[in-house]
């Protein structure tokens, strides 16, 4: 459906834009392009890398031209996630946009307001002809949510302003001042294939029913992981039957909570009944465990079809089974400086069945270096001890706190002006770009805000209308303020 009716009419209909356009992280080239051909149709000057990272220009407003710069912040790729039975290629196919009440949601998928939200509002200020400001740039990155490989690859250099608002925050009135490092660690378990054994009758299970979320933001939550839920499901018919595994997958993204994880295993078909009446049994058991976070679990055991007819060695999947067991999952500390934030954790968001064996992806996070080194050591030793081997990508620096800061002053003034109250200060338990961009323009003062959003990362995700009219009313008038 058009949602060009909703207010403010330029941010949405950037949106919407946008949201024509696949653009799964890897995917950007397109969304890449047009937002090169929207800038030079404004007639503003523009620069893409090879990253397809973009910059766009536009000069400052008569009374800003010695103010020092401001540069407008976000990436535009999407975490893919999808409803189980929801029919969509993300390579392909644009968001289905539906609105609901106050919220903008997609119909079965993710929404991608994360960061879709930022490069709306980017083009609606470099579009605008009414809005006072010193001179702007817009800067949208790629590969963001699979390890911000698009800000790795950036020469910070060609950025000519002195201050940055990044709008890949989900709360409004939350001012983020610093964030922290992370890294993707993938154990990959080798295995061996070979004919099902005489007798057996192929079982799919299944976890269903998990509200997910982002692996960061809510980590703290507690909800459950699929993928370890799996785990002890697999653990306890190890111990109870006599079984081969032939797949096990679950998850999408590392920076997501695993909501479904499917596994094939063979067994004797007088087990079957035993073995369902098993997953009822674990389904009790999560539903308790996870009363006050999840708002139902679901273990099905159901004869399968379509399979592979191929299974592990015995010995392979034990140790799949082991790994899965070992590897941690959630909160491992929480900072001792600042109260109530989650300073290190991990989650295991994908479990992938490949022609070598198993792969399972997690994604580490820790404000303290030395203790996100100290989970990849660990993660290195459980890869040993299964005969496995660990492998780091999109490894990236946190974003530390910077005392002095006159762009968060003025943000902080201006915020009290307009609605009367203080804003939040806060450090956040996820990556953001500015700690890779501090890292290449420390002399650049940064601030991440955004508008209402909830559930990100899953087909649940949703954005306030009426809070992107606020955040957008105060981007304005912050603007207006740096003078």
């Amino acid at each position: 459906m058009s949602i060009i009716n909703l207010q403010p009419e330029r941010v949405f209909h950037y949106f919407e834009q946008i949201s024509n356009i696949p653009r799964g992280s890897g995917n950007e080239k397109a969304v890449s392009d047009y937002c090169v051909a929207t800038a030079k149709a404004l007639g503003l000057s523009t620069f893409q890398d090879e990253s397809n990272n973009v910059v766009i220009r536009k000069p400052a407003t008569p009374g800003y031209e010695n103010a020092p710069g401001v540069i407008i912040q976000g990436h535009l790729d999407m975490v893919c996630e999808k409803n189980n039975k929801t029919e969509h290629d993300f390579k392909t196919d644009g968001i289905k946009l539906v609105v609901d009440g106050d919220w903008l949601k997609a119909d079965g998928t993710t929404l991608g307001g994360d960061d879709g939200i930022a490069v709306a509002m980017g083009f609606a200020l470099m579009e605008a002809k009414d809005i006072e400001h010193p001179a702007l740039e817009c800067l949208f990155t790629t590969d963001e949510e699979v390890g911000m490989g698009g800000a790795k690859n950036f020469d910070a250099s060609v950025l000519q302003g002195k201050r940055l608002i990044n709008l890949d925050s989900e709360d409004e009135g939350i001012f983020v001042v610093s964030c922290c490092g992370g890294a993707k660690a993938t154990i990959a378990v080798p295995g061996e294939w070979e004919s099902v054994p005489e007798g057996l009758t192929a079982v799919r299970i299944k976890i269903r029913g998990l509200l997910g979320g982002h692996s960061g933001t809510d980590i703290n939550l507690q909800r459950a992981n699929a993928n370890k839920l799996m785990g002890r499901v697999l653990r306890q018919i190890a111990k109870t039957f006599y079984f081969r595994l032939e797949s096990i997958n679950g998850g999408l993204m590392d920076n997501a909570i695993t909501r479904e994880c499917d596994a094939v295993i063979y067994t004797a078909e007088e087990d079957f009944e035993e073995l369902e009446d098993m997953c009822g049994q674990f389904q009790s058991i999560f539903n308790n465990e996870y009363s006050g976070s999840e708002d139902g679990i679901f273990v099905i055991a159901e004869k399968a079809d379509n399979t592979e007819n191929r299974v592990l060695k015995a010995e392979n999947a034990q140790n799949v089974i082991y790994v899965l067991n070992l590897i941690p999952y959630g909160v491992e500390r929480i900072s001792l400086e600042i109260n109530g934030l989650v300073e290190s954790s991990n989650n295991i968001g994908v479990v992938k069945t490949t022609a070598d064996g198993i792969e399972l992806t997690s994604a580490v996070r820790s404000s303290v270096a030395t203790v996100k080194y100290d989970i990849l050591e660990r993660l290195s030793m459980i890869a040993e001890v299964a005969g496995g081997s660990l492998t780091i990508k999109s490894e990236y620096p946190g974003w530390e706190y910077k005392k002095d800061s006159k762009l968060r002053e003025v943000c902080v003034e201006a915020y009290k002006e307009m609605f009367g109250k203080e804003p939040q200060i806060e450090a956040i338990h996820a990556g953001l770009e500015c700690g890779l961009l501090s890292s290449k323009a420390p002399d650049i003062d940064m601030i991440s805000i955004g508008p209402e959003m909830h559930d990100v990362h899953t087909p649940a995700e949703k954005i306030s209308i009426a809070s992107v009219g606020r955040t957008w009313d105060y981007l304005k008038f912050v603007l207006k303020k740096l003078k």
